[in-house]
C-alpha cells in the first residue's frame, strides 16, 4: 500500500496543479480583457472559473477510479496512508491550504459522508496557523515625502496599462482630493505617509482596483483606487475609497469573485484581514475566487463555534415562513441555513430540481451586490441537543426527507448557508421615517441593478429581501428568479365594458411568463404610505415600457454599469 498511496497522492497533486494552472490562466487574462473593454468576455471568464473546480474534481475522480494502480481508492481505510503521503508532498507549497481542500473534494466524490474524519481527510487543517513569510513580495510601498501630488503620480506611473490614461492630470488631482477628504489633516502633512498596495491588480466586472492601505504614525486606513475603462476614452480613476465600511461592501458576499493573481493565498488573506477585521476568513477566500476554500473555512469556523458555545442552539430564523424553503439559524453565528421543503405551497408550481438549479444560477451569475452568495452542503451532522425542540420539530415536519432523526444525531442531507440579514418587512416595522425612505430607495435600486444584470427576481415581496449590517438591501429568495430577457412584460389591456373590471378573473389571457408591472404597487405594499413613497422614488418600475427598455439594452449586448461604491458624482448629488 505505501507505493500505491504515494502514487495516488502524487496523482491528486498533479490534478490540483493542472487545475491551479487553468485557474491562473483565466485570472491573468483579466488585465487584457479590462484593457480591451471585453465586458461580455469578462462575464464568460468568471462563469468558466467558477465551473472549473467541479469539472476538474469529477475528471480527477474518473481518472483515479479507472487507473489500475489506484484499485484501492474506493476503500476509505486506504486514505489515511494517502493523506500522510499527500502531506509530505504539500509541506513546502505556498498554496497548501488550497491543496488540502482539493484532497477533501476528491474524497467527497468517492465516499459516503459518514466516512469523513480527520483520519481520512482534512476536517481540520494540518497547516500551521502562523506561516513563515514567503520571499514573494506581496505589497509595494509609495512614500509621500510630504507631497500628495508626487504620491499620486508614483502610484499611477507604477500601474500604467497598455491602454493609456484618459486624463492623467485629472486623475492625480482626484486622488489628492479624495485623500484630503478621507484622511485627517495631520496625516496629510506627514512626510513619512506611505501607501502600501498589493502588487497584483484586482479585476471584477467592468472595474479594476488597486487595493492596499495608508500608513501614518502608527495609524492605518484602507486605500482602494477604483479604475474604469470607458471605450474610446481610456482608463480613468473613478474614485478613491479610504472608509473601511465602503471597502467592506466592495468585498461583500453579494458580489462576484475578484480576478486577482494570488501566489501565496494565506499572505493575501492575512493582509486583507488586517485591512477588514470585520470580515470572516471564509468570506475573504471566497471573494478572491477560492470559494471551495471559503466553504472549508466556514465549516471549520462553525464546528469550532459550536464546540465553544454549546449553549447556543439552532432556532427558526426570523421572518415569514417560506413557501419553498425553511430557514433556521444559530443566534450567535451570523449565518442562516436553508432547506428545501418536501411539499411546496400550492401557488408554487416548481420542483426541487428547479430550486436547486436556481441557486446554481445565482452562484454562476454576476450578483451585482444585490444577491447573497450561498454555499451548498451535503450531509451535515449535528448533535440533537444543538437544536431547540420547537425548531427541530418544525424541520422534521416540513422536510422529513432532508432532516433525518438518528437519535442523538440529526442528519441534514442538503442545505444552503447564507449570511444572515434582517428581512426588509421586519426592518420597516420599526424603522424611522428617514430609515424607511432610505430602505425603500435602496430596495428599488436593488431591483433595478438586478435587472441591469439580466435578473428578474420574480417574487419581489419585501420579505424576500434583507437589510445588511451596512444598510444595503439584498435579495435572497431565489426559487422564482429568471433571466430578465425571458420575461414578457405587458400592459394591462383596457376593459371593453365595466363588468370585465369587476370580474374575479382577468378579462385578458395570461401566459406563463407574462408579468404586469401595473400590478406591483398593490402586490408589493400593503402599507399605503409605503406604496406612495415607493411610487415617488421608483414609479418607473410600475411601467412595462421601463422593463422592455432594459431588456432591449441587454439584447443589444450592452453591459450596464453597476458600481460597488459611492462614486464622486453620487456624493455630489447627495450633498
Amino acid at each position: 500500500m505505501p507505493d500505491t498511496a504515494a502514487h495516488i497522492a502524487q496523482h491528486l497533486l498533479n490534478a490540483f496543479d493542472d487545475y491551479r494552472a487553468t485557474f491562473r490562466d483565466l485570472t491573468e487574462g483579466a488585465r487584457a480583457r479590462f484593457e480591451m473593454a471585453q465586458w461580455t468576455e469578462i462575464q464568460d471568464a468568471s462563469t468558466a472559473r467558477i465551473n472549473l473546480y467541479d469539472e476538474r474534481i469529477y475528471a480527477t475522480r474518473d481518472r483515479l477510479t479507472a487507473d489500475p494502480q489506484c484499485r484501492d481508492i474506493l476503500d476509505a481505510d486506504c486514505w489515511p496512508a494517502i493523506k500522510r503521503a499527500y502531506i509530505e508532498l504539500i509541506e513546502d507549497r505556498f498554496d497548501d491550504e488550497l491543496a488540502e481542500t482539493w484532497f477533501n473534494s476528491v474524497f467527497f466524490k468517492m465516499h459516503r459522508h459518514d466516512q469523513i474524519s480527520d483520519r481520512t481527510m482534512f476536517v481540520h487543517s494540518t497547516r500551521p496557523p502562523v506561516r513563515k513569510p514567503s520571499r514573494i513580495q506581496l505589497t509595494r510601498g509609495f512614500i509621500s515625502g510630504g507631497c500628495l501630488n508626487s504620491l499620486a503620480r508614483q502610484i499611477l506611473d507604477e500601474h500604467a496599462f497598455d491602454t493609456p490614461w484618459a486624463d492623467y492630470e485629472r486623475d492625480c488631482q482626484l486622488i489628492i482630493r479624495c485623500m484630503k477628504q478621507g484622511l485627517p489633516d495631520w496625516a496629510q502633512l506627514d512626510h513619512g505617509l506611505t501607501v502600501e498596495l498589493i502588487q497584483p491588480v484586482f479585476y471584477r466586472n467592468k472595474g479594476a482596483y488597486l487595493v492596499g492601505r495608508v500608513l501614518s504614525q502608527g495609524e492605518q486606513w484602507p486605500f482602494v483606487l477604483a479604475l474604469v475603462h470607458r471605450e474610446n476614452e481610456g482608463i480613468s480613476v473613478d474614485t478613491l475609497i479610504t472608509d473601511e465600511s465602503e471597502v467592506s461592501i466592495i468585498f461583500s458576499f453579494t458580489r462576484s469573485y475578484f480576478m486577482v493573481d494570488v501566489t501565496v493565498p494565506a499572505e493575501m488573506i492575512g493582509f486583507l484581514n488586517r485591512l477588514l477585521p470585520g470580515k470572516q476568513i471564509a468570506e475573504l477566500y471566497t471573494a478572491l475566487g477560492f470559494y471551495k476554500q471559503g466553504k472549508s473555512e466556514f465549516y471549520r469556523a462553525l464546528i469550532d463555534y459550536m464546540a465553544q458555545t454549546p449553549e447556543d442552539r439552532f432556532v427558526m430564523a426570523a421572518g415569514v415562513r417560506g413557501m419553498v424553503m425553511t430557514v433556521f439559524t444559530l443566534p450567535g453565528f451570523n449565518t442562516v441555513f436553508k432547506i428545501i421543503k418536501d411539499k411546496f405551497s400550492p401557488s408554487k408550481n416548481i420542483s426541487r430540481a428547479t430550486v436547486i438549479e436556481k441557486y446554481r444560477l445565482v452562484k454562476r451569475h454576476d450578483r451585482v451586490g444585490r444577491m447573497a452568495d450561498t454555499q451548498d452542503f451535503a450531509d451535515f451532522r449535528f448533535a440533537r441537543d444543538s437544536f431547540e425542540p420547537e425548531c427541530l420539530k418544525e424541520l422534521l415536519e416540513v422536510a422529513p426527507s432532508t432532516v433525518i432523526d438518528r437519535g442523538d444525531t440529526i442528519l441534514i442531507r442538503q442545505c444552503w448557508t447564507e449570511r444572515r440579514m434582517t428581512p426588509l418587512n421586519i426592518y420597516l416595522e420599526t424603522a424611522s421615517e428617514s430609515q424607511t425612505r432610505e430602505a425603500l430607495l435602496d430596495y428599488g435600486q436593488a431591483i433595478k441593478e438586478l435587472a441591469a444584470a439580466n435578473i428578474f427576481p420574480g417574487d419581489m415581496l419585501l420579505k424576500n429581501f434583507g437589510v445588511t449590517r451596512h444598510g444595503r438591501v439584498v435579495f435572497y429568495d431565489y426559487d422564482e428568479i429568471s433571466y430578465l430577457t425571458e420575461v414578457n412584460f405587458r400592459h394591462i389591456p383596457e376593459a371593453l365594458y365595466p363588468e370585465q373590471e369587476m370580474a374575479s378573473e382577468p378579462w385578458y389571457s395570461v401566459g406563463p411568463n407574462d408579468v404586469f408591472p401595473e400590478e406591483f404597487p398593490v402586490f408589493l405594499f400593503a402599507d399605503v404610505r409605503q406604496r406612495r413613497l415607493f411610487s415617488q422614488l421608483h414609479g418607473e418600475l410600475f411601467d412595462a415600457d421601463f422593463w422592455k427598455g432594459l431588456q432591449q439594452q441587454i439584447l443589444d449586448g450592452k453591459v450596464i454599469d453597476v458600481y460597488p461604491y459611492h462614486r464622486l458624482q453620487d456624493r455630489a448629488d447627495e450633498a
